[in-house]
């Protein structure tokens, strides 16, 4: 009997996750649908396509002492999307949650507090994301998804796709920023991501396919907060145009240690596993600039125009 209920609820669950693509919605709502989906159907036993408000108050209950109030509000609206869009029922509990109404200010790191995050950060590709991310006044979803033909070198500016709300839009470019992405994409050379996952280290950059893992680069910023001191509640926040136009001043050496390239080791990398001496001479970051290796004419395919607006 469990395992025909099993069978039944996973088969509904599958067709939760197809709704859930067909109706155009986020990556990330999808995965909280999903997950709440989930979550109850552990804690019902697989058995949650008739549901009774006191069942649910006990599980809302349980729920809001081990999560916050955000969980709980994904919880509900993916409950009430399985019943109305795989179940076919009217969701007839409106008032069965009622959130409280905060407003809280972000933690906006100032300039000399993001300096020191960004001196703190060993791992070169992390360190090269967190200023752009900063620099650029970037959520941690638009930085990941940036690729090398949305740098617009010639107007300086910077194209986010499909941001909050299914929106593209664009972001002025800082001369320190480019400067920065400039010198990093030497490092990989990945023809379409300006920043790639490092599970194939250095040599596997520039063929990778998806970029730096969300959780390695939410991980390492808190234990960096910490390293540093810094006392926030929660993540650094993507900085405001004031910020951006404050950077746009610096000099890139100033967020990137920047040291002659001369006799350098060839054994450590920007996508190594251990931790990055802090001079990143040995992996061409205090070197000039050179072409793109598509070409060293102008370039004629797309592929090779992407190459050329970071390298040039």
């Amino acid at each position: 009997m469990k395992t025909s209920t099993a069978a039944d609820f996973d088969q509904r669950y599958q067709s939760h996750l197809k709704h859930l693509k067909l109706k155009g919605l986020q990556p990330k709502t999808i995965d909280a649908y999903a997950r709440g989906i989930r979550r109850m159907g552990d804690y019902f036993d697989h058995q949650i396509d008739n549901l009774s408000p006191a069942q649910l108050t006990d599980y809302f209950s349980d729920l809001i002492e081990s999560h916050s109030w955000s969980a709980v509000k994904l919880d509900l609206y993916g409950l009430k999307f399985y019943y109305t869009h795989v179940l076919r029922k009217p969701w007839v509990m409106p008032q069965l949650i009622k959130p409280p109404k905060v407003q809280r200010l972000p933690d906006i790191v100032t300039v000399d507090e993001a300096q020191r995050l960004f001196s703190a950060t060993r791992t070169l590709s992390y360190r090269v994301f967190y200023f752009t991310l900063y620099s650029l006044g970037l959520r941690l979803g638009e930085g990941l998804a940036l690729k090398v033909g949305d740098i617009d070198a010639a107007r300086r500016r910077v194209h986010v796709r499909d941001a909050k709300g299914n929106r593209d839009r664009f972001v002025p470019l800082p001369e320190a920023t480019l400067s920065v992405l400039r010198r990093f994409w030497q490092t990989h050379h990945n023809p379409e991501l300006l920043f790639p996952n490092r599970h194939g280290g250095l040599k596997g950059a520039y063929g990778a396919r998806s970029p730096l893992d969300r959780g390695g680069v939410q991980t390492t910023l808190r234990q960096v907060a910490i390293d540093c001191g810094l006392k926030k509640d929660h993540a650094p926040q993507p900085s405001p145009l004031s910020r951006v136009r404050e950077y746009a001043d610096c000099k890139p050496c100033t967020m990137l240690p920047i040291a002659p390239a001369a006799r350098a080791p060839r054994h450590h990398s920007a996508y190594s596993r251990t931790r990055d001496s802090g001079d990143y001479s040995d992996i061409g970051i205090g070197a000039t600039v050179s072409q793109p290796t598509c070409s060293s004419q102008a370039p004629t395919s797309a592929r090779c125009k992407s190459c050329w607006a970071i390298a040039t």
